[in-house]
Order: C-alpha cells, then structure tokens, then sequence
C-alpha cells in the first residue's frame, strides 16, 4: 500500500491484524480463566493478573497503539522499510 495515506494504511493494518489479536486473547483468556477456576487458591491471585493483563493488552492493542502513533505524528516515510547498511539493492547487477 504504497499510495494511500497513513490513516488509511492504519485501518488496514489493523483491520488484517484484528481477528489474529482477537484470536490470540480469546485463547489466552481459556487458559488463564482455567488457572483461575481450576488452579487452586495459591495460583489464583496470579490468574487474576494475568487475566487483567491480556484485557488491558488486547484493548490497547486494538484501540490505544495506533491512534497514539497518530497523534504523534507519523508519516508515511516513517513507515517504509529501511534498506540495510551494506545491503546489494534491486539495481545492482549480480556478480
């Protein structure tokens, strides 16, 4: 997506990364609600803090990180990738 603008490029990226981070908390939260209900009392308060954590993860995950990078003012330069120091580029002939 070379040519559209960074707000556009974000809603992107984020709507293709969304199901694999939804994904990923929902069975993260399995594990961690079965440590809470199963594990006993000695691994409950860790259950509990861990269970918080992937909340508040998965939330400023979907709704934190990118608006913040917006704020901050990214460009679309800042989001293209670095060529590599010492690296042989496209138009160098091969040896």
């Amino acid at each position: 997506m070379r040519k559209g603008t960074v707000l556009e490029i974000m809603n992107r990226s984020i709507n293709e990364t969304l199901p694999r981070t939804v994904l990923t908390s929902v069975t993260t939260l399995l594990v961690v609600l079965t440590l809470l209900l199963a594990g006993g009392e000695i691994i409950k308060g860790f259950a509990i803090a861990l269970l918080i954590g992937v909340l508040i993860g998965t939330y400023s995950s979907i709704f934190v990180a990118s608006p913040t990078v917006l704020v901050l003012g990214i460009s679309r330069e800042d989001m293209l990738p670095v060529a590599k120091e010492g690296a042989e580029t496209e138009s160098d002939p091969a040896p």
